[in-house]
């Protein structure tokens, strides 16, 4: 009689292969990616698809769900199935699961974040190489010419297997495009457990969107940004090419102190030269030991200026301007300066020249790939976001030789950059404020410039009132001022004390009188940095009290006019031979002395005629916004308390004016 074969149950199958699904998903390799949808073939627009391909778990493994780490592989897919090309494509991914990109393959990150990129809130892609999809029509269905690939690799947190890491959404960026919500497609993993593994949508024209007027050669529209940079090829060769980079400040706010531009060249390319500025690193090993010492094997690469994939690029000093060799270029060698341009107009440019060696496949004279990535940073200035370069029509030259002519650029891109707000503790520069009505000063909130990660005092305790002095003198001794204070003033003082602003430069605001058809406030510069800045200023936005502002006594000024916040902001700049607020010094006697700042002062000077029934102790003689060389200045969380019977002052106008004569002397005389 045959023995029997024992019949496994149903359910115990069931749980079996389920249980190899999740084992298969936490070390999975590659799976096949899923075909495209069939709504595709229907789509007349932009096809965007999102296929997650596979996870792994990383090291350490963890209990804890949320805190796990996977490592995952996903593609996108963006297919121009119109009749139109699509110029300068990008899409937005909306991750969800504090994903960290790795790297990216077909596309770059828009605002030039490197790798390994925090992108849990979501992130944009630019095209690059292929920044355009031609149509079907044109190129008789080729899909590597109408559709990109891109392959993303990454690490997210916090989804239990057999779940899969899908972001919200993904849409089309470029404007005048209308995306629908997405639809998500789930299929199989094994047996039963289904997993969503795939979303796409199709993006369509908007019918009401008025696009910009663009030339004939369908070139994009140059855009208007804080910052912006112009890549013009100005000579071209089979192996090599001369660009020219200007930079323009907009921005009435904007300023660059020092610049130190990066990019990241994508293609091997290499700096021969530059005219107009230099590399901070002269050196061309990294071609000797790479790729183009295989194709270039007769070359002399100790004649190479740079070979770095992301060289630092920095100005001239103005000495070297008139040099015939590396300088001799209008608008050079400022030392890395650059004004806005209320201040100086052709101190708002810069222009520089770089002579680009390129590698197979890319040799011949009408093959150019500009880099990417651009960043640019000054000292003690706002930060610059920029996003990738974008053909633009060819820039017109005036002829050299003073002819009625113009010359074209072979080829021209453009980078357009916007000033981006201080997070929170971030900032580099930070505003007391004070008032006659009180005798504490509110200093600067703690770690408004950043803290380090010492435990000795509190990172968000609130910052401790000050006598007036205190702020002549250094964070770092005002301890035993502020003790003393709280002691007389018998305010509370917490066991551990908070930490110190760690600032740079600091502005105080102080209300002087308050009359009742004016009133007056002092500004104060202090420069705690071993650094010299020129041409300094300061802009006050005031929703509150603008109307009634009258003038600055010891600095010149200017309302500012323009869109939004900058018709509620007045500009304040040093006078000719004050316009250096020097850096900080040594005291008297510097074994028993602290360190003394640099500083600038002047008095200001309000109507009420305009503003009726502004209250200044309530707020209204208070800045909204303070910026410093273009930096955002960090604002205290509070305003100084008033007491009823000093809510007025009986200082004169008079008098306030001959005290700013006496203050504006002492500073000329000193």
């Amino acid at each position: 009689m045959p023995a029997r074969i024992p019949v496994l149950p149903v359910a115990a199958l069931f749980f079996l292969c389920l249980a190899a699904g999740v084992r298969a998903q936490d070390y999975d390799n590659d799976e096949a990616i899923q075909p495209p949808p069939k709504a595709q073939d229907s789509c007349n627009g932009v096809f965007l698809t999102y296929n997650f391909i596979s996870r792994t778990k990383e090291f350490p493994h963890v209990k804890n769900t949320s805190a796990q780490s996977w490592a995952f592989k996903a593609q996108a897919t963006i297919l121009n199935t119109m009749m139109y090309e699509l110029e300068d494509w990008s899409i937005f991914i909306g991750f969800q699961h504090q994903e960290i990109l790795v790297s990216v393959g077909g596309a770059v990150i828009t605002d030039g974040t490197d790798f390994p990129a925090h992108v849990g809130n979501g992130t944009t892609l630019s095209g690059y190489p292929q920044t355009d999809l031609l149509t079907s029509i044109e190129t008789a269905g080729d899909m590597s010419q109408i559709q990109v690939v891109v392959d993303i690799t990454g690490t997210q947190f916090g989804v239990k297997a057999p779940d899969t890491p899908m972001p919200h959404t993904i849409k089309l960026e470029n404007p005048g495009y209308k995306c629908p919500a997405v639809t998500k497609k789930s299929h199989v993993v094994v047996v039963v457990v289904v997993a969503e593994t795939q979303m796409f949508v199709c993006c369509v024209k908007d019918p009401k969107f008025k696009p910009n007027k663009t030339d004939t050669h369908h070139f994009l529209p140059r855009r208007y940004g804080d910052l912006t940079f112009a890549y013009d090829v100005l000579q071209s060769y089979d192996s090599n090419y001369m660009a020219q980079v200007t930079i323009d400040i907009h921005s009435p706010l904007g300023r660059l102190d020092n610049w130190n531009l990066t990019w990241e060249w994508k293609r091997g390319e290499f700096i021969y030269n530059m005219r107009g500025a230099y590399t901070l690193r002269k050196d061309g090993s990294d071609c000797l030991y790479g790729k183009a010492a295989k194709y270039y094997q007769d070359f002399d690469f100790s004649k190479v200026m740079n070979c770095e994939t992301k060289p630092t690029i920095v100005d001239l000093p103005p000495e070297r301007s008139k040099d015939k060799d590396i300088g001799n270029l209008p608008y050079c060698c400022k030392n890395g300066t650059l004004l806005p341009p209320i201040m100086d107009p052709p101190q708002s440019k810069a222009i520089f020249q770089v002579q680009v060696y390129k590698l197979p496949p890319d040799l011949n004279r009408t093959a150019f790939y500009p880099p990417t990535n651009w960043k640019i940073h000054g000292v003690l200035n706002a930060d610059y976001v920029c996003g990738p370069p974008f053909r633009v029509s060819p820039m017109k030259f005036p002829d050299p030789s003073g002819l009625m002519s113009e010359s074209e650029a072979i080829a021209s891109w453009q980078v357009v950059c916007n000033v981006t707000r201080p997070k929170k503790h971030a900032s580099r520069c930070c505003v007391s404020y004070s008032a006659f009505y009180n005798d504490s000063v509110i200093p600067c909130d703690t770690c408004a410039c950043g803290c380090d990660d010492s435990k000795s005092c509190n990172h968000d305790g609130r910052a401790l009132l000050l006598p007036p002095e205190a702020l002549l003198v250094p964070t770092e001794n005002r301890t035993a001022k502020a003790k003393a204070w709280a002691k007389i003033k018998h305010y509370h003082l917490p066991q551990q004390l908070p930490c110190p602003d760690n600032c740079g430069v600091s502005i105080n605001w102080h209300i002087m009188s308050n009359f009742g058809k004016g009133w007056t406030a002092r500004i104060t510069l202090f420069n705690w940095e071993d650094y010299n800045f020129k041409d300094w200023f300061v802009a006050l936005e005031m929703d509150k009290a603008y109307l009634g502002y009258e003038k600055a006594y010891s600095f010149n000024s200017t309302k500012l006019i323009g869109p939004g916040a900058i018709n509620k902001t007045f500009f304040l700049q040093g006078l000719e031979g004050l316009n250096y607020l020097i850096s900080e010094a040594e005291g008297k006697n510097p074994e028993t002395d602290p360190r003394v700042p640099g500083k600038q002062q002047s008095v200001i000077s309000f109507t009420k005629k305009e503003t009726p029934g502004i209250d200044i102790v309530k707020g209204g003689g208070f800045p909204t916004r303070v910026y410093f060389n273009g930096e955002e200045c960090a604002l205290p969380e509070r305003i100084p308390r008033a007491f009823a019977v000093h809510q007025h002052s009986t200082v004169s106008p008079l008098v306030v004016m001959l005290l700013a004569a006496v203050v504006a002397l002492i500073l000329i005389l000193d």
